[in-house]
């Protein structure tokens, strides 16, 4: 556990301190930050406090005195509710104002873990509870070098499979021969698979009206041919199997024809630009206040100008991480309002859609940010794949 950074970060943000609290093993954002194995037997609440000066302190279930061992500090021990509350209020006596995994209005998801019972109850000691989210960011977004270097490596070789993947339709359709999204799906976990890549679950590949279903996905019960004149996409994302590997994840959208419709095209510039756009607001404010909401505003902005605003149904973009949906910023102010500066060191997700009931069009790239830069880190799709 970084307790010198994570107490001179709590000095930065004007806290009193960071409660921690866990039951049953619900919030993993308070074991990674702790560096405790979740792997262990958690069946009672535990809390670990941290002090913006001073020594931590636990408190544990006399049934399971040794759950925080780990880590540094004074340990105390309950058994009765009574007990609980009283030693809960006692490790607080000197706090005003703490942290906690928690999010006014819920408004970032990823961190409203504590239940509102138990923030009632801090809030009863008279202790405001504020969001960790900032802290979070700062201690399970940032990336290392050697993570930074692992997404690169996983990016050389997806972009490999997505050629390989659109080819592969192409074969298929030059050949006259059936071919369809499952097939396509299926190629590429076995391409990720020989290659030391691995994937939670996926990639999407999409034709037509399927692809205006963003989270669609192939199954055995359910798929569509590929054929000619199709408006296909794929969506894949996948990190190098090796510990603590960063994911990458794609969009890129292609056309089974050598002339896509004129609306297929515009669509496609469209959502081009709008990502373009986002990536410019990273790049010209590197350095400077940049929120979330921020880059959501610049890729959306474009598309409702262009008309074609009731069609991008959810955020820009996600933080990445060791999850495809990391723990930092979001680049929303549609599903949420997500004020959370992108601080460097950090990915994200760019990926305007526009999904029309005929067909759907999704571009995304990611954006590291480094102290100086915000840069794509793959390749970047200019134009429609033209499979004819």
């Amino acid at each position: 556990m970084r307790l010198k950074e994570i107490q001179a970060a709590l000095r930065e943000e004007g806290l009193d301190g960071w409660l921690f609290f866990d039951h049953h093993v619900r919030d993993l954002l308070s074991y990674r930050v702790l560096g405790l194995d979740p792997a262990g037997h958690y069946t009672r609440r535990w809390y670990y406090y941290i002090p913006a000066e001073g020594e931590p302190t636990g408190l544990l279930h006399r049934v399971e005195p040794h759950s925080l061992a780990a880590l540094p500090g004074k340990m105390r021990v309950y058994s009765r509710w009574t007990e609980h509350t009283a030693e809960l209020q006692a490790i607080l006596h000197n706090a005003k104002r703490v942290a906690m995994q928690y999010s006014p209005n819920c408004a970032v998801p990823y961190v409203s873990m504590v239940d509102a019972g138990t923030v009632e109850l801090i809030r009863g000691f008279g202790v405001d509870v504020v969001s960790s989210a900032n802290l979070i960011q700062l201690f399970e977004a940032r990336w290392t070098d050697a993570q930074l270097a692992s997404h690169l490596e996983a990016g050389r070789r997806m972009d490999a499979h997505r050629r390989a993947a659109f080819d592969r339709i192409r074969e298929h359709l030059r050949a006259d021969e059936r071919i369809t999204e499952l097939d396509i799906q299926r190629f590429l976990r076995h391409t990720f698979a020989g290659s030391g890549l691995v994937t939670d679950h996926g990639p999407i590949v999409a034709v037509n009206a399927n692809a205006s279903d963003p989270h669609y996905g192939p199954t055995e019960q359910k798929h569509s041919e590929i054929r000619k004149g199709d408006v296909v996409l794929i969506d894949m994302w996948a990190k190098l199997d090796v510990p603590d590997s960063t994911y990458y994840d794609i969009t890129w959208t292609g056309f089974c024809g050598p002339e896509p419709r004129p609306e297929i095209v515009r669509v496609f510039d469209v959502v081009r630009q709008a990502r373009d756009s986002a990536i410019a607001c990273a790049k010209k404010a590197v350095g400077q206040a940049l929120h979330g909401f921020d880059i959501d505003d610049a890729a959306r902005g474009y598309i409702i100008e262009s008309g074609f605003g009731e069609y991008f149904v959810h955020r820009t973009g996600h933080s990445i991480g060791t999850e495809v949906h990391g723990t930092g910023a979001n680049m929303d102010n549609f599903e949420t309002h997500d004020d959370r500066r992108i601080i460097p060191r950090t990915c994200f997700s760019v990926e305007p859609g526009i999904y029309l009931p005929e067909f759907g069009i999704r571009s995304e790239v990611n954006v590291y940010v480094s102290e100086s830069d915000a840069v794509v880190t793959g390749e970047m799709q200019r134009e429609l794949v033209i499979v004819a």
